[in-house]
């Protein structure tokens, strides 16, 4: 199922950040009393009655002012309700309606989104409606919550993806593997994907940003059906300058939820950027299935850096994919593709894989009696069995006494005993916590 792409906008100090926290259930958003703190968009993931969410907080809407930062935020406001499916429009029930709030609203009145007018900070949701005052925006009923106080979010939630948009229909094999390629400009992903292809069919071009969209594209090789992605490149935030590199970069995190696996794209002659970073974590947050190409590596000079160097450096700025394996590739000279593909197979077959439960508590079993689950403040921590609840990636849950006594730590040993004995090669996994009746 498709994540659903919420945007939350608004003018300044209306609780946006809040109620993005309040909605993915983590504190994300730097939440102040200072109007202005949210400056960027920042993505979330969620779900609602199984319905998947990647929900966009955006910085406040304020027309009043001319600086070049409120000028920046309304850009990126203005991108990311053209890419979502659903636009959250928060306004402030205590303050009522402002000229800020009028000039968002003749914004969104133009769109053809599903606009959900979210009145925020109602305290008393029997006898106060001075929040249907906003009905004055012609965008419908608003809906009252109180983000801080978590009350009516269930409520606005159900709305939210009552909006959801039809499933497409998928004009491809089933048992196809889909590819993201991904990465920052010009570190060689419509080469890679040409050289994939056999055959010219992106523009290849050494100025950054020449591939503005995501473009699927089906081949066969070796009686193995693909859907490839070509997508645009995602470079740091403050210097994308253009509307349409800021709508691509929501098309590329589309195109990594949608994805069996990722390449992520390194240029050798660069070194890991923190932007790598940031694409990788993308990638392992989405749950998806990963392989590292370190591209242009017939232009290092081998004498002063080697294979081997260049993969501690990546593992130790990488160290959350510490399970996606690296390979040394060319997309110019044809340099390792073969590879690529190989190791696409691996990966994505650990990916979609099925483990027995019988296996799996074996080494469960194992596991716990080399070493034993510590204490938590003096309360002992029982493991006692694990069963499998998912593929693409593997998910697993674990039946323990107290779910609160698992440290992480410790479920990081029973992760890496999986890896150990089970391999799991390019996959994160997934390890649910369940207590025992």
């Amino acid at each position: 199922m498709s994540s659903l792409f919420v945007a939350i906008v608004g003018r300044p100090n209306v609780g946006k950040s809040t109620l993005f926290n309040r909605i993915i259930g983590k504190r994300v958003a730097i939440v102040e009393d200072t109007p202005g703190v949210t400056r960027d968009r920042i993505y979330g993931k969620a779900k609602w009655l199984g319905v998947p969410m990647t929900v966009i907080d955006t910085g406040g809407l304020d027309f009043g002012s001319k600086t070049s930062v409120s000028a920046a935020v309304r850009f990126q406001a203005q991108v990311a309700i053209d890419e979502a499916d659903v636009v959250l429009f928060v306004v402030d029930a205590r303050e009522g309606i402002t000229a800020n709030d009028r000039e968002i609203a003749d914004i969104l009145r133009r769109t053809t989104k599903p606009v959900v007018l979210t009145a925020n900070k109602v305290e008393d949701f029997t006898s106060d409606h001075s929040y249907l005052d906003f009905y004055e925006l012609g965008l419908g009923r608003p809906v009252p919550i109180s983000a801080a106080h978590g009350m009516n979010i269930g409520d606005l939630l159900d709305i939210i993806i009552s909006h959801r948009p039809p499933e497409q229909v998928v004009r491809y094999d089933q048992s196809a593997i889909r590819i993201a390629v991904v990465g920052r400009p010009n570190v060689g992903k419509s080469s890679l994907v040409n050289t994939m292809l056999g055959q010219e069919r992106s523009i290849v071009d050494s100025v950054p940003g020449t591939t503005r969209d995501a473009i699927d594209t089906q081949f066969h090789r070796d009686g193995q059906h693909y859907v490839i992605v070509d997508t645009a490149g995602l470079r740091r935030k403050g210097r994308i300058l253009e509307s349409i590199e800021r709508y691509s970069a929501l098309r590329t995190l589309r195109a990594v939820d949608d994805c069996d696996v990722s390449l992520v794209l390194l240029d050798a002659t660069e070194g890991v950027t923190d932007q790598d970073a940031r694409i990788a974590g993308y990638v392992d947050d989405a749950g998806r299935a990963m392989c590292i190409l370190v591209n242009k590596w017939d232009s290092v000079d081998k004498d002063s850096t080697s294979a081997r160097e260049f993969e501690l450096r990546i593992r130790q700025a990488l160290t959350f994919a510490h399970y996606a394996p690296i390979l040394f590739i060319s997309a110019k000279t044809g340099l390792g593709i073969d590879g690529v593909f190989g190791s696409i197979h691996r990966v994505v077959e650990q990916y979609r894989r099925e483990v027995p439960t019988a296996l799996l508590n074996e080494i469960l079993e194992e596991a716990v009696l080399r070493n034993p689950p510590p204490s938590r403040r003096g309360k002992p921590l029982s493991v006692y069995y694990m069963t499998q609840i998912g593929t693409s990636p593997p998910r697993f849950r674990l039946f323990v006494n107290k779910a609160d006594r698992m440290h992480f730590s410790y479920l990081r040993y029973i992760e890496n005993e999986l890896r150990t004995s089970l391999g799991f090669e390019g996959t994160p996994i997934k390890l649910h916590i369940a207590e025992r009746k």
